[in-house]
């Protein structure tokens, strides 16, 4: 298959019908509970503050779920994930790997390990993810060190 052709740097990639469903469903949750929390009666104002802010927890959960991407740069390329953020030189990057089955994108590095970059998954949206995943190993292997070792 030939290599898909590189987009203009720089270039973010994220899970977007992910993050979509991920912040709907938290505010949605957030509203509902909110009402709930105000259309009870019997509920006390320490009750009816303990509800906005267990859904403000919930609706903060699925944000921080959302977070993920993978910005390449002339330089090189920042992973953020959950709750880190990783910037890598393109050097570091050997490969690109998504193979079937796997549920995001991993990156093995020169020193030897593997990471895995969750902007790039594909649960939801499966051609999208297998496109930005080559179009992502194709730019590792234009401005850095890579090898595709098929």
């Amino acid at each position: 298959m030939p290599a898909p052709a590189l987009p203009a740097l720089p270039v973010t990639f994220r899970p977007t019908l992910t993050r979509v469903v991920l912040l709907s469903v938290g505010a949605a949750m957030f509203a509902v509970i909110t009402v709930v929390a105000f259309t009870l009666e019997q509920l006390s104002g320490g009750e009816r503050v303990s509800f906005v802010f267990t859904a403000l927890l919930f609706f903060g959960v699925l944000a921080l779920l959302s977070r993920p991407k993978i910005v390449a740069d002339d330089s090189g390329v920042t992973v953020v994930n959950i709750t880190r953020t990783r910037r890598l030189s393109w050097a570091e990057i050997v490969r690109v790997n998504l193979r079937v089955g796997d549920p995001w994108v991993f990156l093995d590095l020169s020193d030897g390990t593997s990471m895995p970059a969750l902007g790039i998954q594909p649960g939801i949206a499966r051609e999208h993810a297998i496109r930005d995943a080559r179009t992502l190993r194709a730019l590792a292997e234009n401005h850095g060190t890579g090898t595709d070792n098929r």
